[in-house]
């Protein structure tokens, strides 16, 4: 049974037994920062009790009623001529591009007044549609104080008429010299850009446009170059596919330009033909954590396995056990199975030819067109810089100083250009190198249009007026060519009439209003080379080291484009549950070999030892270093994308490890590491919250006892309904009640349905209820102090392969910490749980629960249950007492410590008056003092039911599904909201399946969430 397997959220429950008790204790903190608030020189260093606090505070019920009636105002003016499309109070959705020159997206921009404040998946645009953590923050990174607010020249502010002069007497004085025009831009698959170049290119012969990416994909485009003849990657679809084996590819990340995890949720749902997942890798990486089975291979290892499986698949045979294992798998499962792989050009070349011999239809033949980067061309364009030869450098957004390997020597190579134009958005290293500056239009101030791949065209356009003078690269370019001042600057116009060719009979407002439309591009790729010989040599020439080093990038930092957006940064990792750093991630077993230590302090905090990384002669100082589970031993791994200087105040967090990167390969040999002695702060949020020793929170089954095994079978029942002895019999759980029960049946009543065997930990949700609800960024140090303010959690839960008979230890009085030493011994066991673990994701959020414990305890009835099923928190009758949050078995109530908003100790987006444009004018902003919580976004949920009150028609369940934040960003359908009372609701549907339980159902607390069994698809051993 899935119950007798054993879950620990973090390594150090191995370690220490008594850790749940301690930090049970520790839940709630004694020692309030009342000096903070009060600024009282003798209460400092005082531990004031709860009591005492409310006391200094006066915190009486009187004293509350009058401060709530004291609120700060904020005065409005109002429209003197109101815009004809705004209506103050309601929202406006345009469709629109996110591109930032690394994500791509159709989305839909929620705007109020004017505002973007949100962003939501464009249902129209299918598995293009589909929103990451990166997407959904990205409306916050538009508010960034931080950014370059005015065109600069020589260091001074100027105007766009002065620096047009400069650049374009620059431009005159290269072409007359015959000397080279490059423009240096990110990957920009835009038909209208490529065209408006050309044209440029007519006016200045010597022009040229040369790609440059931090996050080049280099590898997976050589790759391609051989196997397909063409430099674009290939598109995958897993709905058909019935086995995945990856190779160090994290496909449910930032693989080929796409992640897979639509299509991937697809073919996980449980039957017959569900997906199985292989993933063979060093880091555990977020697709790793999803595998059904885990090979942890140092990367040398992965290379040699992924050789011999491709020999076992073209008939050389192999004598490799493992290789042999996945290679049958393979064989058995032909043309239903695919093989992914990354980290090198040989790896991707050997899996595309495993995939022919396979006739993989995941294999769709479209080609993916949103990377560019061409390592031999860009190296032809720094010759060019070092033999003087270029005589203007337009750089769009890119900094080689900080991302490429070689970015001093191109640094110094920049002094022999005489017209260095930045088009950039932060005071970074090429701002600093240029003469002039443009600031960079973000994409919601911006019109513009994205080919992505085969047949598909995608319109971008602005939600807002520029709200500093920044300016796109396509104007400029406009006004380069054209003159200044010309009619024929206008961007729009221009667009408008590029797109009409690619549109035919469709018109443009129409492909506007969608988003998204068809392209006469039929671009396919089809198999017509690969040298396997080659591939095999260029993976053999990766000689084995004692410690190898995968670099990846973070689910939430992507390639560092956005690392000045404060909530990307507070986003916890959804592996190591760390937030606000980088670091090196290495196996306990190593960690233990180069005595490396992550101990909690008294606090229950987690400190860890720092080292300097080498690697190849380059050295990479102060890196902090993280004992992860499930991590190869013999290898590390290193996030890139932080560690950036002069690019706003919370970007320059983390170390930089691109001066590692060369731009094709992950993996690299001959790693060495020395401790400096200092320790390490880390800021996480897994250990706050424990498992209070239950072992039965996340269910999880294999797939044969799913079919072959009755769910509610007496002996062997995968998922037994609960049922209560009482003086009658037994009886289910759920229809015995100590309270009366009322009529619920008038109205909607609202559920949520999350699935477990769908959820991939994305983090997306999280950003997507932060942005909806107001939710503030707190900082490291709060973070640290276990004071986050998420409404809604991914808990990680680490489960052990070897069943153990957890019911027996607990009868003997064993807490479940000294159960996992009882069935693993001491860590060096080959068995040992920490070595690797299974994991499963689960968000938790309020769960809204019919009998809910902290509704019974608030002296002042600040929460309470409404009629449609959501637990309701009055925050003007809140005094916060906390008696709530002791009372929560869920432990998802947070107490609001500070005023995070205007308020200088907490210098995120709620403290100017540009970040605050972010705020949904339809939630409040909470201030200190009171509880806050989910509330399964209510404003949203009365506002679709009012629309439709309005036209005198029911609500869809659509509507209702799109209504709560979390679940609209959701991209694989692990969660579905919705209203039960409707009897064709896909919830009511999802309510009625076998796999559905809830969270501590024995405590009867009657939760309106539910949660569906994880199923695993493998064989038991």
């Amino acid at each position: 049974m899935a119950s007798n397997k054993i879950q620990f959220r973090s390594i150090h429950e191995l370690k220490d037994p008594a850790l749940n008790n301690k930090l049970a204790q520790k839940e709630f903190q004694e020692e309030i920062p009342v000096e903070d608030f009060l600024g009282d020189a003798e209460q400092n260093g005082s531990s004031t009790s709860r009591r005492d606090f409310l006391k200094i505070l006066g915190f009486s019920t009187a004293a509350v009623t009058l401060a709530a009636c004291e609120a700060p105002v904020i005065k409005t003016i109002p429209y003197v001529v109101k815009p004809h499309d705004i209506i103050p109070g309601v929202p406006n959705y345009y469709a629109s591009t996110y591109f930032d020159g690394f994500d791509f997206a159709s989305v839909l921009v929620k705007t109020r007044e004017g505002r973007p404040i949100k962003i939501d998946p464009n249902p129209a645009a299918g598995d293009l549609g589909t929103t990451n953590a990166r997407a959904q923050a990205s409306v916050l990174s538009l508010y960034d104080n931080d950014k370059v607010k005015q065109p600069k020249l020589d260091g001074k502010d100027e105007t766009f008429d002065k620096v047009d002069s400069f650049v374009l007497k620059g431009l005159a004085d290269a072409s007359a010299a015959g000397k080279k025009i490059v423009l240096l831009s990110h990957s920009f698959p835009s038909p209208t850009f490529k065209k408006l170049f050309a044209e440029f290119k007519a006016k200045y012969p010597t022009a040229e446009l040369v790609t440059y990416d931090a996050y080049p994909h280099s590898a997976a485009l050589d790759a391609a170059q051989e196997v397909f003849g063409q430099r674009a990657l290939p598109v995958y679809d897993l709905k058909g596919s019935e086995l995945v084996v990856s190779f160090q590819a994290d496909f449910l990340g930032d693989y080929n330009g796409a992640s897979l995890e639509t299509s991937y949720a697809a073919a996980r749902k449980p039957g017959p033909n569900m997906l199985r997942h292989i993933q063979v890798e060093a880091n555990m990486s977020l697709t790793g954590a999803n595998a059904d089975s885990r090979y942890r291979l140092k990367p040398s290892a992965v290379n040699k396995t992924l050789v011999e499986v491709y020999n076992a698949i073209v008939g050389g045979g192999t004598s490799d056990k493992t290789a042999a294992e996945i290679a049958n798998e393979l064989k058995a499962k032909g043309s239903k199975a695919v093989v992914l792989a990354d980290s090198s050009k040989g790896a991707q070349v050997l899996a595309h030819l495993i995939n022919q011999k396979l006739g993989s239809v995941a294999f769709t033949g479209k080609a993916n067109f949103l990377k560019e980067f061409d390592k031999a061309r860009y190296q032809e364009f720094l010759g060019w810089i070092n033999a003087g030869q270029v005589g203007v450098l337009i750089a769009n957004n890119v900094d080689p100083i900080y991302s490429h390997p070689k970015g001093e020597d191109f640094k110094k190579s920049l002094a022999k250009v005489a017209c260095v134009v930045a088009v950039a958005d932060k005071k970074n290293e090429m701002y600093k190198a240029a003469k002039a500056v443009i600031p960079v239009a973000n994409w919601l101030e911006s019109w513009g249009d994205i080919e992505p791949q085969t047949g598909v065209y995608s319109l971008m356009q602005p939600t807002i007026q520029k709200i500093y003078k920044s300016r796109q690269i396509e104007e400029s370019l406009l006004v380069w060519k054209n003159g200044k001042n010309n009619a024929a600057n206008n961007y729009y116009d221009y667009l408008k009439g590029s797109a009409a060719s690619i549109l035919g009979a469709t018109s443009f407002n129409k492909a506007l209003y969608n988003g998204i439309t068809t392209s006469n591009n039929a671009t396919a790729l089809s198999y017509s080379g690969g040298n396997a010989a080659q591939a095999i040599a260029e993976l053999g020439n990766f000689k084995p080291s004692e410690l190898e080093l995968v670099l990846y990038t973070k689910s939430s930092m992507g390639d560092g484009t956005q690392a000045n957006n404060p909530w990307l940064q507070e986003l916890p990792d959804p592996i190591t549950r760390m937030s606000w750093d980088n670091y090196l991630t290495i196996s306990p077993k190593d960690a233990e070999k180069f005595a490396i230590d992550n101990d909690l302090n008294a606090r229950m905090q987690l400190d860890g030892s720092i080292v300097n990384l080498t690697v190849n002669g380059v050295t990479i100082k102060d890196v902090p270093v993280f004992i992860q589970p499930g991590q190869a031993e013999g290898s590390v791994g290193l996030a890139l994308g932080y560690g950036k200087k002069d690019s706003g105040t919370t970007a320059d967090t983390g170390v930089n490890a691109y001066p590692l990167f060369d731009g094709s390969n992950l993996t690299l040999s001959g790693v060495k590491i020395e401790k400096t002695g200092e320790d390490h702060e880390f800021a996480g949020i897994q250990l706050q919250n424990t498992l209070m020793g239950r072992y039965e929170i996340a269910k999880e089954v294999p797939l044969a006892e799913f079919i072959n095994v009755p769910f509610d079978d007496e002996h062997k029942g995968w998922n037994k309904p609960l049922e209560y002895h009482t003086i009658s019999g037994a009886l289910p759980a759920r229809k015995i009640d100590l309270w009366d029960a009322f009529d619920d049946t008038d109205g909607p009543h609202f559920n949520l349905s999350i699935d477990l065997n769908s959820c991939t930990g994305c983090g997306a949700c999280i950003i997507a209820c932060q942005a909806e609800n107001n939710v503030p960024v707190v900082g490291k140090e709060e973070i640290r102090m276990s004071r986050d303010m998420y409404w809604l959690r991914i808990d990680r839960y680490y489960s052990s392969r070897q069943k153990v008979e957890v019911y027996e230890g607990l009868k003997e009085g064993m807490a479940v910490p000294e159960l996992y030493g009882t069935a693993f011994g001491d860590g060096g066991a080959l068995n040992h749980p920490a070595d690797n673990p299974d994991v499963i994701f689960q968000p938790v959020m309020c769960q809204h629960c019919n009998h809910a414990p902290c509704e019974t305890v608030c002296p002042v009835a600040a929460t309470s249950h409404g009629k449609q099923g959501q637990n309701h928190m009055a925050y003007n009758r809140c005094i916060g007492t906390r008696y709530c949050a002791n009372n929560c078995p869920y432990k998802v109530r947070r107490f609001n410590w500070f005023t995070y908003n205007l308020n200088d100790k907490f210098d995120f987006n709620m403290n100017n008056d540009l970040g605050r444009m972010v705020l949904n004018p339809d939630v409040v902003v909470r201030t200190r003092g009171v509880m806050e919580k989910c509330s399964m976004c209510i404003q949203e949920t009365q506002a679709t039911i009012l629309a439709a009150k309005r036209e005198n028609r029911k609500v869809t369940d659509t509507e209702f599904k799109n209504s709560c934040a979390c679940a609209a960003a959701c991209s694989t359908g692990a969660m579905t909201f919705g209203d039960m009372n409707d009897k064709e609701s896909e919830v009511r549907e999802l309510y009625s399946s076998n796999r559905r339980y809830y969270l501590l159902e024995e405590i009867g607390t009657k939760p309106n969430v539910f949660y569906h069994t994880k199923v695993r698809n493998r064989v038991e051993k």
